[in-house]
């Protein structure tokens, strides 16, 4: 057994003193420290001790990408994100042939449950079923129409796909989806009008992909993709909380409007944590200046931010408790996809645990209860 003391623990009610996190593989309890047992102690010395993160949007890191269909590069990047205190992700595909997300697929297989370091939950998969009008860092000649077929024969690994409901066959498909897998819909890469995107909602799509950026905008007569999602209790929203992809002005209103169903990603591309320079993303070229990243004519090619200093950014921006903040990165991620076994500080749950500094840095970090860093 392990046991942490001496911290406060972000718990789903709040914050916790004087009380002692005790776990083996799983989190076994919340005693007082006179029931310390035998096991490994841990003295926090009155740092954070939270839930692992997990990223539900994320392409690559440090110089890896989920794409490049490398068990090796997907490896590294799982063993690198502990650093930030993510303890599960999915990693995201771009819009590319079949045959090189089969291959990314494959991989991911492959090293899901034998990892270095964070959790594979499964494949976001962000294409290729999305609007051409709506692409953004997306290369078009790949898109396809929604094809449940696909979707359901990798459903063993897709937990996340993007789907633009406005264009041909989405909806049904969209449908036949939902009846027949547990993969999570969501609507992105979509210049689908308030209506159409609520039919997409009605058909099954429970999921706005990077809310704002590459979406039909919130219009005062025409909702559009970003305030039907906005408005629709049904519907979790993902936020890149880096302050160049949406004003962090906006980010309380969007916390009073979703609450728990707002979900911080990162949306990161193999240039995080790099040096600025030319990378590529999805087989097109991007440069990085700072935390902006974008293609040769200047449209916006996902971010370089990690999650833990979106967690930052957010509670900086809102004034939310530590408590209240992390949950947009750990238990609100998970729910999202149906992932109940993990993201919460609670007895029977997974032992992903991380402790914090008071900027979110993290210096220790469990997953499964094994020491990672």
């Amino acid at each position: 057994m392990t046991y942490i003391k001496n911290g406060v623990l972000l718990l789903p009610e709040g914050e916790a003193i004087n009380t002692v996190l005790a776990f083996d593989t799983h989190i076994r309890g919340l005693i007082q420290e006179s029931q310390i047992g035998d096991g490994e102690v841990i003295d926090a010395k009155g740092k954070l001790v939270s839930p692992g993160l997990t990223d539900l949007h994320i392409h690559g890191f440090m110089g890896d990408d989920a794409s490049d269909g490398d068990a090796e590069g997907l490896d590294r990047i799982s063993k690198n994100l502990i650093k930030n205190g993510v303890t599960s992700f999915l990693p995201t595909t771009m819009t590319l042939s079949y045959a090189e997300l089969e291959r990314a697929f494959d991989v991911a297989r492959g090293l899901r449950g034998n990892e270095s370091g964070s959790s594979i939950l499964g494949i976001n998969a962000e294409g290729p079923f999305i609007a051409e009008g709506r692409k953004g860092a997306q290369d078009g000649k790949y898109i396809k129409p929604v094809d449940a077929d696909f979707l359901i024969r990798h459903s063993d690994i897709i937990r996340l796909t993007t789907v633009a409901p406005e264009t041909e066959g989405a909806i049904e498909a969209i449908k036949k989806v939902k009846e027949k897998t547990n993969v999570v819909v969501s609507v992105g890469h979509s210049d689908a009008s308030g209506e159409q995107t609520k039919a997409g909602f009605d058909a099954g799509i429970t999921h706005a992909t990077h809310l704002f950026n590459a979406m039909s905008p919130l219009g005062h007569r025409n909702l559009g993709v970003a305030g039907a999602a906005l408005t629709d209790d049904r519907v979790s929203c993902e936020l890149i909380a880096d302050t160049f992809h949406v004003n962090p002005d906006l980010y309380k209103m969007l916390y009073t409007l979703k609450g728990d169903k707002l979900v911080l990603i990162t949306d990161c591309m193999r240039a995080g944590g790099m040096p600025d320079g030319e990378y590529t993303l999805g087989g097109q070229r991007v440069t990085l200046r700072g935390i902006e990243c974008r293609l040769d004519d200047g449209v916006i090619a996902g971010s370089v931010l990690t999650l833990n200093k979106a967690v930052y950014n957010f509670k900086k921006h809102t004034g939310l408790s530590y408590a209240e903040a992390i949950r947009l990165a750990s238990a609100n991620p998970c729910a999202a996809i149906g992932q109940t076994d993990r993201g919460s500080i609670e007895v029977g749950k997974v032992a992903d645990v991380v402790i914090f500094d008071y900027d979110f840095n993290a210096e220790k970090v469990f997953v499964g209860g094994k020491e990672k860093l």
